[in-house]
């Protein structure tokens, strides 16, 4: 009975988000059964990485759910850029960013902490994501110095912004060839160095071919809720005063990483405290190095480019993120009062984005 339990309440909570969406329900209503179903569908998607990555390696896992979910980011800010709302493009990519470096890594390191008193991951990946991540940052605050001091005009931004994001891409498919390729056995997590892993675990439920498909089909499911739940969010803020900045940085980066902080939350309970970094780390990297420049160079084919300034407030979220996540897994290894220190700062954000 409990085996089919969980797939019974995914398919008729995903069932009944397509009907309220298309039966053009009342969007309150519509809102509160989409997040309903985002909950189950992220567990599923949750459960299919991880049994992906007992096959391909918690490394190529962890890479594989930040990529798949990312997939649904990609899509929402999609159709956001073809109604030309970029400021909330720009805010949910803020919040894609913070909400993986302090909501989902907190929330792993802490729920693994609780269960392991201290885990240990690949010190080498920690230092090197967390360089990255203030490449990233340097990104974001060049252009937006050199355009607020007047140094250039906003159609040389639109230029720079290009330029950027270009070499952006160019820097993160390089990191895929370091990490995954030439360097892969020097970042390889220590818990597969020490056969620690198998110790205790129990063969997957699935086949590989059918946690490839399931992992797939989770993702597309994952996009399609994703966009009716973003798809009510209007009404669903006017109602209830909620600002744009507040709306995207937040409820539109939690729905769209919804993936991530199952599976990362999930694979730290495990032990897996590796993958769970490779989840939430690796997905803001991917955030910021290749899904932020594939949108501005989608924004200039559809006619009017999205520049890459960020406005302060949401450069300075980013640039504390980044500065205390670094802090915290610079040393390879956690506990859960780590992971609570994130949470806090989250939490301090998220009350001053929502005072906005």
């Amino acid at each position: 009975m409990k085996k089919w339990l969980s797939p019974a309440l995914l398919m008729i909570t995903f069932l009944l988000a397509a009907i309220a969406h298309y039966a053009h329900w009342n969007p309150i209503l519509q809102f509160v059964i989409a997040a309903i179903a985002v909950i189950f569908v992220a567990g599923f998607l949750g459960r299919a990485t991880e049994s992906v990555a007992h096959y391909a390696g918690q490394r190529l896992g962890g890479f594989l759910n930040a990529t798949f979910g990312n997939a649904a980011e990609l899509i929402i800010a999609i159709f956001l850029i073809k109604e030309g709302l970029y400021d909330m493009v720009k805010a949910s990519l803020t919040g894609s960013i913070i909400g993986n470096l302090l909501l989902v890594l907190g929330a792993s390191l802490f729920a693994g902490g609780l269960k392991y008193k201290v885990q240990n991951y690949n010190v080498s990946l920690a230092g090197l994501s967390g360089s990255l991540m203030i490449v990233a940052v340097i990104s974001l605050f060049v252009p937006a110095v050199f355009l607020n001091t007047h140094s250039i005009t906003e159609p040389e931004a639109d230029t720079l912004s290009l330029v950027v994001a270009g070499i952006l891409i160019l820097a993160y498919l390089a990191w895929l060839l370091f990490s995954m390729i030439t360097h892969k056995d020097y970042l390889a997590d220590v818990t597969e160095d020490e056969d620690q892993q198998l110790a205790h675990e129990h063969e997957p439920a699935w086949s590989k071919g059918r946690s490839i498909l399931y992992l797939v089909l989770a993702t597309v499911m994952v996009a399609f809720v994703s966009e009716w739940l973003v798809g009510t969010l209007e009404t669903f803020t006017t109602q209830f005063g909620l600002s744009e900045l507040f709306v995207g940085a937040f409820l539109v980066a939690i729905i769209g990483n919804a993936a991530e902080h199952s599976a990362a939350i999930l694979l730290a309970m495990k032990n897996k405290i590796g993958a769970s970094v490779e989840i939430a780390v690796g997905s803001s990297l991917q955030i910021a190095l290749f899904v932020a420049p594939v949108l501005i160079f989608v924004s200039y084919f559809t006619g009017d480019t999205m520049d890459i300034v960020f406005s302060t407030i949401e450069l300075v979220a980013i640039a504390v993120s980044v500065f205390i996540a670094k802090s915290i897994t610079q040393d390879g290894s956690t506990n859960w009062y780590e992971g609570l220190m994130l949470l806090v700062v989250y939490a301090m954000l998220g009350v001053s984005f929502f005072l906005v």
